[in-house]
């Protein structure tokens, strides 16, 4: 039976090596900004339901998305083009994590419950310290769930939240942690407008962190976790923006 690591209030983690066969790592601690830039830093991301302890994961494989095999088919890519979507960086975080937590998902029943109020909380502060960022998908069109309506206006026209992403940028790779889409190809076009961004920064990938077949059609696949660690560290140690 594996025995698993509980954290205190002193900040540190175990070795990678103490995670099971599913990847969990540690359990307990919190989610204070110093934990969790930590926590990043070294490969390791919270992910746990209402109700339940924090939980540490540090899997293994690890499923990445490298920028330069990230594909979208051409009629995705006709689409995207077509919509006459305005991308923006940054302009309303809080409501980008709300929605991720609140657009229910085609592939899952429980959409992301994983995004509690004291996730949200904890990320919106890593946030102000520009640690967390968002991308954020707008359209002229009003979506039909008006519960979910958010605004902004760009010279002089009304534009309508229609979909985004957000994740922890670490001195060397994007972490994403979640997307959200009101309308076709907005959370597609999101990730493509990050990917290039990431590409112009001279990143070279994205961490997915839980497989996903939406993520697998893109380009994205798993690599040992070993590798993906020792990226971590040389690119910590070249100094890689």
């Amino acid at each position: 039976m594996h025995r698993y690591i509980r954290l205190d209030s002193e900040l540190w983690f175990p070795s990678h090596e103490y995670a099971d066969s599913e990847g969990l790592l540690a359990i307990g601690g919190d989610l204070s900004p110093e934990r969790l830039m930590l926590a990043y830093a070294n490969g390791i991301f919270p992910w746990y339901g209402q109700g339940d302890p924090i939980l540490w994961w540090s899997p293994n494989p690890r499923f990445v998305l490298f920028l330069d095999e990230f594909r979208l088919n051409r009629k995705q890519q006709k689409a995207i083009q077509k919509s006459n979507f305005l991308i923006t960086e940054n302009r309303c975080f809080p409501e980008v994590i709300r929605l991720c937590a609140a657009v229910p998902r085609k592939t899952q029943q429980d959409a992301a419950t994983w995004i509690t109020r004291e996730m949200q909380k904890a990320y919106c502060a890593l946030h102000t310290m520009h640690i967390c960022h968002s991308i954020e998908v707008w359209h002229r069109e009003k979506p039909q769930d008006e519960t979910n309506l958010v605004r902004t206006v760009q010279n002089g026209a009304e534009y309508f939240l229609a979909g985004g992403l957000y994740g922890v940028l670490t001195p060397c790779i994007f972490c994403g942690e979640s997307m959200f889409s009101l309308m076709p190809e907005a959370s597609r076009a999101a990730l493509a407008y990050l990917v290039q961004k990431l590409k112009n920064a001279g990143h070279k990938l994205i961490d997915c962190q839980t497989e996903s077949p939406h993520f697998i059609r893109m380009g994205a696949r798993h690599i040992p976790r070993n590798e993906f660690l020792a990226y971590l560290q040389n690119s910590r140690e070249q100094n890689i923006p």
